[in-house]
């Protein structure tokens, strides 16, 4: 499905976001969108979260559903 592939997309970008920001307290998100408050910053932190939150919904579904695909 599209939308699974934009979530993991999106919440791929945000883990290598937050691994930045561990290691080198270098947030890319704010670098390149003018500041963590900043409107289209907290859209993109809005999208990541709500991604990551579709991303659950993968745990719990079938197996079939995957392999089918495969």
């Amino acid at each position: 499905m599209i939308m699974d592939r934009i979530a993991l997309t999106l919440a791929i970008i945000g883990g290598l976001n937050w691994g930045s920001i561990g290691l080198f307290r270098f947030d890319l998100v704010a670098y390149l969108f003018g500041g963590q408050t900043s409107a289209v910053s907290r859209a993109v932190y809005t999208l990541v979260g709500l991604a990551a939150v579709w991303c659950v919904s993968l745990l719990f579904r079938e197996r079939d559903d995957v392999d089918e695909r495969a």
